[in-house]
């Protein structure tokens, strides 16, 4: 799944337009490193490459491998630091969960079979699938959105994840707001179309507030103040 998911964001670089903003690589590298310093070493994932893409889309992603991937048009709808760490703990939870593991499973791979997965990359009529199978259904053109279960558990695990490293979790529920509001226009933010938004999210967020403030409050006692700016 490293291999698939280097592999992947490697052909992503290469297609997309990267960010040469140094203000905004910046600011999410200075969010994620909150975020991944929060990442348990049983992972085994001590180093995380980030990469902003010079995009309207409003989307972000994350890898196996260590790989994080957010768009400059999410900033404009994320409002503050603590919006962005909502969607990028979101995206690492996936990734911890294993839910691109489980995707793969699923998918078999247009059904080769994992264990053809290293020698299958290499061949240019597998890696569209591949790169569904990852959640990348938005650079491939194609769409093979989580399950709702998924979502739920990344939901939970980022937002745990946020407060962990001293993200207030609250404004995860405005972040939502914001991409509601967004998608009142003609078309909605990718992150809605390849993260699909039901109406249990923000109540399913509330329900777990507690909990996650309490986190919160913690880590700000621990002296988990992020500053991070634009």
């Amino acid at each position: 799944m490293q291999k698939l998911g280097e592999s992947s964001f490697t052909q992503i670089k290469e297609q997309e337009k990267i960010s040469t903003s140094r203000a905004d690589t910046a600011y999410v590298q200075c969010i994620a490193n909150q975020l991944v310093a929060e990442v348990p070493a049983s992972y085994g994932q001590s180093r995380w490459e980030v990469v902003v893409f010079d995009s309207p889309q409003v989307n972000a992603f994350a890898l196996p491998g260590g790989k994080v991937g957010v768009y400059s048009g999410l900033l404009k709808v994320a409002k503050n630091q603590d919006q962005v760490a909502a969607v990028v703990g979101h995206e690492i939870a996936h990734v911890l969960a294993r839910h691109s593991n489980e995707r793969v499973s699923r998918t078999q791979l247009t059904n080769m079979g994992l264990s053809a997965a290293d020698l299958a990359l290499g061949q240019s009529g597998l890696r569209q699938p591949a790169m569904a199978a990852l959640g990348l259904g938005v650079q491939v053109g194609y769409l093979l959105p989580y399950g709702r279960e998924q979502e739920a558990e990344a939901d939970r695990l980022g937002l745990e994840m946020m407060a962990r490293a001293g993200f207030n979790p609250e404004q995860s529920i405005d972040l939502w707001r914001n991409m509601s509001a967004a998608a009142s226009g003609r078309q909605p933010p990718e992150l809605l179309s390849t993260h699909p938004s039901h109406g249990t999210r923000i109540q399913e967020l509330n329900a777990a507030m507690p909990s996650a403030s309490a986190l919160y409050q913690q880590a700000r006692t621990q002296g988990k103040t992020p500053t991070c700016r634009r």
